[in-house]
């Protein structure tokens, strides 16, 4: 399940979004661009540069998020005021993965991994806690700019949303609990970590860096 539950899985041959089956939204809300990083500069165009913080170690010619230099405004902790009563009690067991953040040190998180188009539409919902130190990696099989949505989830999150290569090409930070709305980066990704809401800032983590893949 996911905490911010954020999209299911395009079902119907749709493609591999966590958004509803109703409502395939086409972008996220984020307010800060997605940009190419300049191939001969190593960095982002000055007039986007000014507005984020520098990108040190950047690869060239991909596509980030970047993380803007003052948090997003901070949301309630959960539970969730009107959290639903789980549907499903009784979970099958999700194999476990250890993610490493190598850009800023002994940062990692223990990950519930998910592959299947049931685990991935349910991700972290209903849930109604999450250690700091854990959370959920989504395997959505393809590149794509997926979007996730916080359908039925009761916790706030950061959705990490990482290429193939383990390149964090943006964050979506403090997602709010109980909403529908569609979020995205803007970004092709193949993974989406999802993590208690302000974890990214509080171990250091930004776009540009690198998450170890399973």
């Amino acid at each position: 399940m996911r905490s911010v539950t954020v999209a299911a899985i395009v079902f119907m041959g749709l493609g591999c979004q966590r958004t509803p089956q109703e409502d395939f939204a086409a972008s996220g809300t984020a307010s800060f661009p997605a940009v190419v990083i300049d191939a001969a500069a190593g960095q982002a165009p000055p007039t986007e540069v000014s507005a984020t913080q520098a990108l040190d170690g950047a690869p060239s010619g991909r596509c980030l998020k970047l993380t803007p230099s003052e948090p997003p405004p901070a949301v309630p902790p959960g539970p969730a005021a009107g959290c639903p009563p789980d549907p499903e009690p009784v979970q099958p067991h999700l194999p476990q993965v250890h993610l490493g953040f190598p850009d800023v040190g002994t940062a990692a998180v223990d990950a519930d991994l998910v592959r299947s188009e049931h685990d991935t539409a349910r991700g972290l919902m209903f849930r109604k806690s999450m250690p700091e130190d854990r959370g959920m990696l989504f395997d959505l099989r393809f590149r794509d700019d997926h979007k996730f949505w916080m359908h039925n989830t009761c916790i706030p999150l950061d959705l990490l949303f990482v290429d193939d290569d383990g390149l964090i090409v943006g964050i979506v930070e403090n997602a709010p609990t109980l909403d529908d709305t569609s979020r995205g980066v803007g970004c092709a990704s193949r993974w989406v970590l999802e993590v208690n809401a302000g974890w990214s800032r509080r171990h250091g983590v930004k776009a540009g860096q690198h998450m170890r893949l399973p």
